[in-house]
């Protein structure tokens, strides 16, 4: 067996090397990781189980997958990646929304990360942001202008944010101006997400707000999960990229909901 000449050297090297390869592709084939990592198929599929086990990625028969499906939510290093031109648009037009002196919360989702890479520009201020997305607390907290609040709780690493019992009632202490989420999946006038613990604290985010919007790229419109979220009324406003089928949109419309659809531009999003 062939394999890398500057493979790395144990089972913990092999297996950050491994996740920093399916994060960056997407998906791949055991037996193109056993080529690429020089080892057997079986150490290969011990490496996976680990990996699964952790959260990182999923395995399907023959291969692995960093992507979604209906009760695996990806990894957020694989999310910060995914759709970011889509994500920009919407955090574009989700900007429009937020005036100098407002209570801004933004959710764990790297569709709101989009919304605070925008609010470090400090062009709208003075502004209270709430998170408990470390990602975006990094990102706003030496920011003049904004006063930021970050919400406690048990740190998830595979999501980069506090979750859990403390966190939710610490939203729960709080009432703002208007509150940004994304979920995995909309789907009959339904938002959904993968993970019960982290429906917990969307849905306190929701009744902590005085407006609540949705933003979801369009491939989201296509998607199944496993948890209800909320109904989509229970948002003033649903956001969405150009990217959307006119069927996605009619099923919206179906549904009643108030949405506005945001047009992707050519270039790389803000970084």
């Amino acid at each position: 067996m062939s394999g890398s000449t500057d493979a790395p050297q144990g089972p913990a090297a092999r297996q950050a090397a491994m996740a920093e390869r399916v994060l960056a592709d997407g998906s791949t084939t055991a037996a193109e990781l056993a080529e690429r990592f020089g080892v057997s198929l079986m150490t290969i599929h011990r490496d996976l189980d680990e990996l699964e086990r952790q959260g990182i990625v999923r395995k399907f028969r023959g291969g692995v997958t960093a992507q979604p499906s209906g009760v695996f939510e990806s990894n957020v290093q694989y999310r910060l990646k995914a759709m970011r031109t889509e994500k920009a648009a919407l955090a574009e037009h989700a900007l429009k929304l937020i005036e100098p002196g407002m209570a801004v919360m933004l959710d764990d989702s790297t569709s709101a990360l989009e919304i605070a890479r925008r609010l470090r520009l400090g062009e709208i201020t003075p502004l209270t942001v709430v998170t408990n997305f470390l990602e975006a607390v990094n990102l706003l907290a030496e920011q003049r202008g904004i006063h930021l609040m970050a919400l406690g709780g048990d740190y998830d690493p595979l999501h980069s944010s506090f979750l859990g019992v403390s966190c939710v009632e610490a939203v729960q202490s709080l009432r703002v101006d208007v509150c940004f989420v994304s979920t995995s999946a909309v789907h009959g006038g339904h938002a959904y997400h993968q993970e019960q613990h982290i429906v917990s604290v969307k849905r306190a985010m929701l009744d902590a707000a005085a407006r609540n919007v949705l933003l979801i790229d369009h491939t989201k419109l296509a998607r199944t999960a496993l948890h209800r979220v909320a109904p989509l009324s229970r948002f003033d406003l649903l956001l969405v990229d150009d990217g959307a089928s006119a069927e996605a949109l009619r099923d919206l419309d179906e549904h009643k909901v108030r949405y506005e659809v945001c047009a992707t531009r050519t270039g790389d999003p803000l970084r």
